[in-house]
């Protein structure tokens, strides 16, 4: 999928309003990841990937091609270079966020599979006729429900 332009400053401001419309994307994800609600982000995941999807494609062809946007005016070009410069600083904010995400995620599943094998290494019974589980040391299947 690529854009519909017809001259360098239509580009410039389908690249404009598709850049601003990224970067409003990935500033509520962040916000859903900040306030510990992934499950909110991941409700604009879809949009997200095809606009950056689009961004990346028209983004490699006007860096490859840059007489697509040079004929555009000066001050439109100078909105985009802003617009750009505010999506790569959300764009370092979401990673963070992420990669925090991820960070929490990765402990909470760390500290229940712990917990399961904790369970499963008790002896059954009392006294001096306890014994071992007979799955003692298996592996244990984790089923995580989405919403939680």
């Amino acid at each position: 999928m690529a854009l519909a332009a017809h001259d360098a400053a239509e580009r410039v401001d389908q690249m404009l309003i598709l850049t601003e419309r990224l970067t409003e994307i990935m500033a509520r994800q962040c916000e859903c990841f900040e306030a510990h609600r992934p499950q909110d982000a991941a409700n604009l995941m879809d949009e997200a990937a095809r606009l950056a999807n689009l961004y990346r494609h028209e983004s490699t062809r006007i860096r490859a091609d840059t007489g697509l946007i040079e004929e555009a005016p000066i001050d439109q070009r100078r909105r985009l270079a802003k617009a750009t410069e505010a999506f790569d600083v959300v764009l370092g904010r979401h990673g963070r966020a992420l990669t925090a995400a991820k960070f929490v995620t990765e402990g909470l599943v760390r500290t229940i599979a712990e917990e399961v094998a904790s369970q499963r290494d008790q002896l059954a019974g009392y006294g001096p006729t306890a014994r071992a589980p007979v799955a003692a040391g298996g592996a244990t299947a984790i089923a995580l429900n989405r919403r939680a």
